[in-house]
């Protein structure tokens, strides 16, 4: 174990990541993240599998015009077929085809396999595994041997899952892959054969790859890192099948921070909140608000006496500075918080407040008092600025709300509902009076007051609603239960999130509707 020795990044989002449930990319959003990995010091890069389906091909087309200035674009396939010579095996010439400058196989390492899934023998396996490694390597390929199911295969036979180690050697190998094919390892278990292997092929470069069944893909990868390994797989988000593979978020993170390896990708390391957020946008994904070091909840804290520590003294509890990794240190308010919470809320948002002044005290018991009739500010930013301005008394009054009406419009056909919503609003003295239809109630309120509001403050117009969320927090009291209504909007530049809770869900929503076209009219002000 040698904590100053580089360790090199294998990035498979784009092949074994793209097996997760949900996760698809289309060519185009493959060569961008490509790209994108390639920027980041990512070492290498599995495009897919030739020949497994039209996408794959047309990515390892495309990705010849590349300009990376770093990473290799690695093709993925396996050994050839039992009984098969090597020169005639389709698969085979298809990773040769790819004209990619590393090919990764995987082979038969759990005895098992070899004679229940592939039905050959043990002696054909090894020839398979040797064979397609030098015939590969005389075809000028960096090749990467993944030693599929190696840990199951260690425990069942440890000299025959050595013994397919040695025969890609024999090939001529660059890397011999450990995988926890089925995500099942112990750390203390891939410790203890990671450092036999390594013990017994001193001079071969291992790597690990793993999966996350229990929990464990990055811990079981770095205990492989700590016996020698020096090339770790992973996936970014650690996208992949079942509970996904090893997230190399994660792992980077962990390499470059905590253990002192090198990895190319440290001078990079501040953007690693980037690249987790544009794969995630890339498959189309909302992004984990919990995964370690990238996620929006990383550093974000709650609890009153959290927040005055980390005022006093940021690593008291943070285990790392957040911009390493290009992340930041946020502040929730809530029931639980107390006047540094508040303060440091208020000092994120620009706004100078004094935690000795009375309106203090009173919007502090204003707040809890809220949050107890149901109200959550911790994804509406927006609606606790507008509270805080209020009783800071620096918000301007936009307009004024004389009153609203909804009601529901049952047609001549049994399925024909419209809702029809009267806004009446004044504005400098003027009073607005606007009706709207839509399919819904809260639709038509909200077409209703942008006519309204447009008529003054055309900027208006450019506010959309991104997502709507209805929570009731006590069932038990049914027709009458409390309902917490958050919506998410953005201005096309600005995203910001509002609430509401009454236990009348058009009321809620009225509320949250609101704050979000006042926040729209605060920013604007705000920035004359």
């Amino acid at each position: 174990m040698n904590p100053d020795s580089k360790v090199f990044i294998y990035d498979t989002t784009l092949r074994d990541g793209t097996q997760g449930e949900g996760v698809s990319f289309s060519v185009s959003t493959k060569l961008r993240v490509a790209e994108k990995l390639d920027q980041f010091g990512v070492d290498y890069i599995e495009g897919g599998w030739p020949g497994s389906n039209p996408r794959d091909v047309d990515f390892f087309q495309q990705a010849k015009e590349l300009e990376l200035s770093h990473a290799k674009i690695a093709a993925f396939g396996s050994t050839r077929r039992a009984n098969t010579p090597v020169e005639e095996d389709p698969q085979v010439q298809l990773l040769i085809d790819a004209e990619t400058p590393v090919v990764t196989i995987f082979g038969k390492t759990w005895l098992m396999h070899v004679t229940e899934v592939i039905r050959t023998t043990a002696e054909e396996n090894l020839a398979m595994i040797e064979d397609t490694v030098r015939h590969l390597k005389s075809n000028g390929r960096e090749v990467h041997y993944d030693a599929e199911h190696f840990f199951d295969g260690y425990k069942d036979n440890p000299e025959y899952a050595l013994s397919t180690l040695a025969a890609a050697q024999r090939g001529g190998a660059d890397f011999l892959t450990l995988c926890d094919t089925n995500g099942g390892m112990m750390v203390h278990e891939v410790s203890e054969v990671v450092k036999s292997v390594v013990e017994r092929f001193p001079d071969a470069k291992i790597g690990m790859h793993c999966h996350n069944d229990c929990g464990l893909g990055v811990a079981v990868s770095l205990a492989g890192v700590r016996e020698g390994a020096c090339i770790v797989q992973g996936t970014m988000n650690g996208f992949g099948e079942r509970n996904g593979n090893a997230n190399l978020t994660s792992i980077i993170a962990n390499l470059s921070l905590k253990l002192g390896y090198q990895v190319n990708c440290a001078p990079k390391l501040n953007k690693l909140r980037d690249i987790s957020l544009f794969v995630d946008e890339m498959a189309n994904l909302r992004p984990d608000i919990r995964a370690p070091f990238v996620g929006a909840a990383s550093f974000v804290h709650k609890g009153g006496v959290h927040a005055d520590a980390v005022n006093k003294v940021k690593h008291s509890y943070e285990h790392i500075s957040p911009e390493a990794v290009g992340n930041r240190t946020r502040v929730l308010v809530s029931d639980m918080s107390g006047r540094s919470s508040v303060m440091m809320k208020a000092n994120e948002m620009g706004l100078n407040v004094d935690p000795k002044s009375p309106q203090m005290k009173e919007f502090l018991e204003e707040l809890k008092g809220l949050e107890y009739r149901g109200y959550e500010y911790e994804a509406a930013d927006a609606s606790f600025r507008l509270m805080l301005a209020r009783f800071l008394k620096n918000k301007p009054d936009h307009f004024e709300v004389i009153h609203y009406r909804v009601i529901d419009v049952h047609g001549e056909w049994k399925d024909e509902l419209t809702s029809e919503a009267s806004v009446k609003l004044r504005i400098n003295g003027e009073v607005y009076h606007t009706v709207a239809e839509a399919t819904g109630p809260v639709g038509a309120l909200d077409l209703a007051i942008r006519r309204a509001l447009e008529q003054v403050y055309p900027q208006i117009s450019s506010v959309r609603l991104m997502d709507f969320k209805v929570r009731i927090l006590d069932g038990k009291q049914g027709a009458d239960s409390i309902i917490r209504v958050q919506i998410e909007s953005t201005d096309g530049e600005k995203i910001w999130g509002t609430v509401g809770a009454s236990d009348d869900i058009i009321e809620a929503s009225w509320e949250a509707l609101l704050d979000s076209y006042e926040y729209k009219l605060l920013l604007d002000a705000q920035q004359q």
